[in-house]
Parts: C-alpha cells; structure tokens; sequence
C-alpha cells in the first residue's frame, strides 16, 4: 500500500490511489483520507526547482499558496485540507473536484443556457470579490483554475501567484503572471504597480467564454496576443487609455477602430453588454470591482440564476477505477522529508512571499521568446496524460 508520510508527526493518513497528472510546478496524485473513511482528496506535491525554490530548499509558490489558502475560508474558494512535508517535497490536500470549468466550457454535449452563465459569473465574482476585500489578488484566474463540485459549487483554486497588494501599495510586482490569453493589456507592457484590475479583466475573459465556448483572445505571443485584443477593442488613444503611452514596455500599434460586443456576443442581453464592456476595458481604472459587478443590472434582471445544485457537470471520461488500471505503475513510495523542514521554512520564508524577491521577474519578454516559450508549452501538454481533467 502506497503511503503519504508526514515524518514530523509519523502520521501515515493519505492512501495514495493513483497519479493524476503533472504541472510546470506540481504532480498532482488521487489520494484516501483514512482518517475520514476513505474519502477521496487531491494531493499537490510541489516540485523543487532552480528558478522556483528558495535558498533552503522551499518553493516559493508553494508558500504563497499555503499562505493565501491558510487564511481564506468561502465557499467559491478551494479548502486546502492539510499541508505536510515529504521527499524534500511541500504536499498541499485538497478537496477533490473531478471537474473544472475548462472541461464544462469543451464539452459541447453540455448546452449553457443563460441562468447557466449567469451562476457561472456570479459564483466567481462572488470569489474574487471575497479575495479582493482580503487585499489578495489571484494573478492567475483561467477556466481551468476554477474547478466545480459535484453540487455545482464554483471554486476558484491554483493561489501559486496569489499577492497580498495592501502591505505595500507602492512595491513593483512582476508584470509576468496571467495564463496569456485572460493576461490585462498592462501587463504586456511592464505594469509593475497594478490591482484589482487585473483579475476583473480576467474575469471578463472567462465570462465571454462562457458565451463563446472558445477563448476570446487566443494570441500565440505577446504582441499577437495584444493585436488580438485591439482587434475587437479598438486600438488605444489617449481618451480610452490615458496612461498606456507611460508604461515602460509599451508599443504603438497601427490605430483600428474595435467591433462592437453586440455583434461578438449575439446572444447576450445589453445588461451583459454592459458588464463585459466594464471588465474588458483597455483602462484598468474603469474596470470597476468585483463589488460593483455583482451590483449591476445584470445579475438583478431575469432570467435568474441556475440554483449552483442545478448546474449541468462535463463528462468527465474517466472513473477512479480506470485512473487505477492505466496508472497502475506509477505507484511508487514517497521518501519522508527531514522532520519540521516545512514548518521551519514556511516561518523564514512568508516574508518574502509577500515582497519583490527573485521569484518574481520584471525582464520584458520579447515576441521570440513567447513564441519558442509557447511551442514549448504545446509540445509538454501533447504529452500530459489524459488525466489532466480530473483538477484538485
């Protein structure tokens, strides 16, 4: 039997079932609770690596992460479960959601109705907005980091680029976070003291392609990426964008007129309009809160929102007992780690969680990068196991 072992306490909990799948920071392994009668809980064990990893062996995202979950408690956020050490490892638990909304939005045998989109959105803004009045921005929102329970219950996880941005309003932060595609037009050009807004963008990202059933803005490199934008919001001018032309990366583009929302989201009602015009503004400021989203006509006409336990479910392809016969070999033991290292580590290293340090890089990256970067990507995901859609 394949054990999870926290050697500071000698506790053997998790049963592990089988593995899961692998991210640029994590594996990520099906697991039993045997303190809960066997139930069901992921388990991300964050990788240690050059570029990630603090002096003392701790990965940076995964204190963040711990961090930001230890602290936050709502129902559209992701229950971090336990944290132990193992195999020179930091293993986070979580609740298992055998879903995301990445494979909700693919699957096109599911028909998303309007109340559908409209609990969708509103179940993440309800998040965000609760991450925001806690003075953490997420940095990072995409379908796939936003999984769906069984009672339909929207939850936003992935906190490994979580930022408190209260502590010190005047701080730089790295302007490379943001999956590309749901990544703010600011960011692209060297924003370092940024907020709200760009999760709001995100936000709007992710509500349009609940409408679309594809990404909105699917750029292969940076500047691609931003010509994608400007193709629907028109190219910035001083009247829409007052500050773009400060920011320390930024590029001029050939001036476009955009396309009218109406005409990209032909089923939308013009409260909706409305709201994704707000979150999908080209200026930061006048993207609002995760407050004021919530306050507007949208979410207060009819048709209501799906009750969250209504909300249809993907199908997901792959039960617990088929995970088990393809991953059969890769049951493996997992080493303990030296007893405290994590809770020693987690001690020296929140501080610089929260600041400016070497895990958060202010370097421009260029077209050519992005692009040889990006075919990178593809060629790792061509590899993934199939498995990737069972998320934790």
């Amino acid at each position: 039997m394949d054990i999870f072992v926290d050697e500071a306490t000698k506790n053997a909990r998790y049963e592990k079932v089988c593995y899961l799948g692998e991210g640029q920071f994590a594996n990520v392994f099906l697991a039993r609770d045997m303190n809960r009668n066997g139930h069901l809980v992921a388990i991300k064990k964050v990788k240690a690596g050059p570029r990630w990893v603090l002096a003392d062996g701790m990965n940076l995202s995964a204190i963040r992460e711990i961090k930001a979950l230890k602290e936050l408690d709502h129902p559209n956020i992701l229950i971090v479960l336990d944290v132990f050490s193992q195999d020179r490892c930091i293993c986070l638990v979580f609740e298992f959601m055998a879903a995301d909304l990445e494979a909700l939005v693919r699957d096109f045998t599911v028909v998303l109705v309007p109340p559908h989109v409209k609990a969708l959105s509103l179940q993440l803004l309800r998040g965000v907005e609760y991450l925001h009045a806690n003075w953490v921005l997420h940095r990072d929102l995409k379908p796939n980091n936003l999984f769906l329970s069984d009672d339909g219950k929207v939850k936003i996880g992935d906190f490994g680029l979580a930022r408190q941005f209260a502590c010190s309003p005047t701080r730089p932060m790295t302007h490379q976070v943001a999956t590309r595609w749901y990544r703010a037009p600011e960011l692209f050009y060297g924003c370092t003291q940024y907020g709200v807004g760009i999760d709001l963008w995100a936000v709007g990202c992710i509500i349009a392609e609940f409408l679309l059933r594809a990404p909105l803005f699917p750029g292969d490199c940076d500047l691609t990426q931003l010509a994608k934008i400007y193709e629907i919001t028109g190219t910035p001018d001083d009247d829409m964008w007052p500050d773009v032309r400060r920011l320390a990366n930024y590029v001029s583009f050939e001036p476009r007129p955009g396309v009218p929302f109406s005409q990209i989201f032909t089923a939308a009602g013009s409260d909706l309009i409305d709201l994704l015009e707000t979150l999908l503004n080209l200026d930061p400021d006048k993207r609002g809160t995760a407050k004021s989203a919530l306050a507007s006509p949208y979410f207060r006409n009819k048709p209501y929102p799906t009750p969250d336990d209504q909300l249809p479910q993907p199908k997901v392809n792959m039960t617990v007992a088929g995970l088990l016969r393809q991953h059969e070999h890769h049951r493996d033991m997992l080493n303990p780690l030296d007893p405290g290292l994590a809770r020693n580590t987690l001690k020296k290293a929140t501080g610089a969680a929260d600041g400016f340090e070497s895990g958060e890089s202010n370097t421009p990256i260029s077209s050519a990068r992005t692009k040889k970067l990006k075919q990178s990507e593809d060629q790792k995901a061509s590899l993934e196991p199939v498995a990737k859609r069972l998320r934790f």
